[in-house]
């Protein structure tokens, strides 16, 4: 999961910081998602699904599928 996270962010050329600022938290616990360091919570994995137009399962690598799911 956390590589998927990682090559999502670096796709679109952005930084640690530049996301940390999007979830409202620090680089340094940016940086600790990414590694796996500590796990990351619910409302910040939907964020980044959201942000990166994929779904949580993709993150979660449940799925290869990047497509998010269709809306209800």
């Amino acid at each position: 999961m956390y590589q998927r996270i990682r090559d999502l962010r670096e796709d679109k050329d952005l930084t640690q910081t530049q996301i940390a600022d999007y979830l409202n938290c620090s680089q340094r616990i940016y940086s600790n998602y990414e590694r796996g360091d500590i796990d990351i919570p619910t409302e910040i994995l939907i964020r980044l699904a959201n942000f990166h137009q994929t779904s949580t399962d993709y993150l979660l690598n449940r799925t290869n599928q990047k497509k998010p799911y269709p809306a209800r």
